[in-house]
């Protein structure tokens, strides 16, 4: 099934959706101001050895100096792997040397960058490891004769002067040996793109910066089945031109510039498709609905029929609420980004054939997830459980913060509730203090409470501890703040 792939751009935000039959399944944002340095490639120049921590401080063109430590460095890779005795930082590096070097940790605070030597270069099915002549296959690929059958392909693929290595990612795991030969080729050519840089460059310079998201998204997201490729800015539809020319020459002619009235994303109601996704709700076409709760552990998923009766029973109805909320759920899951544990609690179904059915329905729907997921069979209780791979931080997560007022349970507690507290803890404070008045400063909502309904609750507290109480109304107050002043 046809899907495209439209990309908005923005001097501040590069945004990515993927749709398929008018319908976004997956969304991509990158924001200018979060992009960091790890993974980039630098020519860097030592300006300063300590051989007392054993580490070096090198300067790589950011505001602060970054930091290697020995055990970082390429030399002392098969000491450390071995737990031999690593040769000294001072041994190795002198003040005004020239290094390549790799980010592995961005700048924090007054920290700055942490440097390696180990310079790994990432593709979409292959790790580039230019200084290191074996085939790793990712601990992730199980089955030891698909991890001998993978490595074996790969060592064929490899040209006869290849002095560095590869590691096989997990997405690798069903690709062709064209698919291979095609990451191969396309990290050699960088690769020799940045060693020629580095004989030219002086230092400090950058070498190599970690791939945009429009670039990843050509790298890593173009499949057959993708149409067009929308690009709503004409220097950066010219640059990925430039750039799938080199290395993804297949994918170069589906690549366009948007230049209609509409903005791009309009088109495909994206935006609106986004605020949907940040909600708990999701409503199915036939009156059914989801409910998303995404926690810190797992995520859970609740279907419910709503004000869908259109069966011809109850069973049948059950049956095609859970039908279509297995492709919602796939759905929702690509598009919010949600990995982890994922629990969902379809409508209970007696039927063994229309559990099977929706099981089959919901694997159907996320064999087009390019993220690694396993799927297990309806639990004793009903459930079925999921696993689906972390790739980057989810929607809400990008989009949205804790909420300040609630801090994120979903609820804050009612006046009356609040009414009580603050009762309480006038009583209290009355025991250790002996002020003229108590002044109660809270929202407008707890003081109404409290000039109204609990007025009398209010006038035999003050009795009791024989002070004033008054009452002040604070609008920047949150419902469930409040301060107790002792005047």
């Amino acid at each position: 099934m046809a899907e495209d792939i439209l990309i908005n751009v923005t001097p501040f935000e590069t945004r990515v959706a993927i749709v398929e039959q008018g319908a976004v399944q997956e969304l991509h944002i990158e924001r200018s101001i979060q992009r960091g340095h790890v993974g980039n490639l630098y020519l860097g120049k030592v300006v300063r050895v300590l051989p007392g921590m054993q580490s070096a401080f090198v300067d790589i063109g950011l505001e602060r100096a970054a930091f290697i430590h020995v055990a970082d460095l390429r030399q002392n890779r098969a000491e450390r792997n071995a737990g031999g005795t690593l040769t000294p930082i001072e041994k190795l590096l002198f003040e005004g040397q020239s290094l390549m070097v790799q980010v592995i940790k961005d700048p924090l605070g007054t920290k700055g960058a942490r440097l390696s030597t180990q310079i790994s270069i990432a593709g979409r099915m292959l790790v580039y490891l230019p200084h290191e002549p074996h085939v790793g296959i990712s601990q992730k690929i199980e089955g030891e004769e698909d991890r001998l059958a993978l490595r074996e392909r790969v060592v064929q693929l490899m040209p006869d002067d290849e002095k560095g290595g590869f590691i096989v990612r997990t997405q690798a795991e069903g690709a062709n040996d064209d698919e291979l030969a095609a990451d191969l080729s396309y990290l050699r050519v960088l690769w020799t793109r940045i060693t020629t840089k580095a004989k030219s460059l002086p230092a400090p310079s950058l070498l190599y910066a970690d791939l945009t998201l429009e670039q990843r998204v050509l790298r890593d997201m173009v499949s057959p089945e993708t149409g067009s490729i929308l690009v709503d800015s004409r220097a950066t539809a010219q640059r990925l031109n430039e750039w799938a020319d080199t290395f993804t020459p297949s994918v170069k002619e589906r690549i366009s510039h948007y230049s209609g009235e509409r903005p791009l994303f309009d088109t495909a109601n994206v935006d609106e498709e986004i605020e949907k996704a940040l909600s708990r709700r999701v409503d199915l076409k036939s009156g059914g609905y989801l409910i998303i709760d995404q926690t810190e552990a797992l995520t859970t998923v609740d279907v419910n029929t709503g004000g869908y009766v259109g069966g011809r029973n109850f069973d049948d109805t059950i049956f095609k609420t859970n039908l279509e909320a297995a492709v919602a759920i796939a759905r929702q899951l690509r598009l919010r980004n949600l990995g982890g544990i994922i629990i969902i609690d379809f409508i209970d179904m007696d039927d063994s054939e229309h559990r099977a059915s929706v099981l089959a329905e919901l694997n159907k729907a996320l064999s087009k997830d390019r993220t690694r997921m396993t799927v297990s069979s309806f639990s004793q209780l009903g459930l079925v459980e999921m696993t689906r791979k972390r790739t980057r931080d989810s929607l809400a997560h990008q989009l949205c913060e804790p909420c300040p007022t609630c801090q994120s349970r979903g609820h804050v507690r009612t006046p009356r509730t609040l009414c009580y507290e603050i009762l309480r803890e006038i009583l209290r404070e009355s025991r250790q203090f002996n002020p003229k008045e108590f002044r109660v400063l809270a929202s407008q909502a707890v003081v109404d409470l409290f000039l109204e309904e609990e007025s009398a609750h209010l006038a035999m507290l003050g009795d009791f501890i024989g002070k004033p109480v008054s009452l002040e109304v604070e609008a920047a107050y949150s419902q469930e703040q409040y301060d107790i002043v002792l005047i």
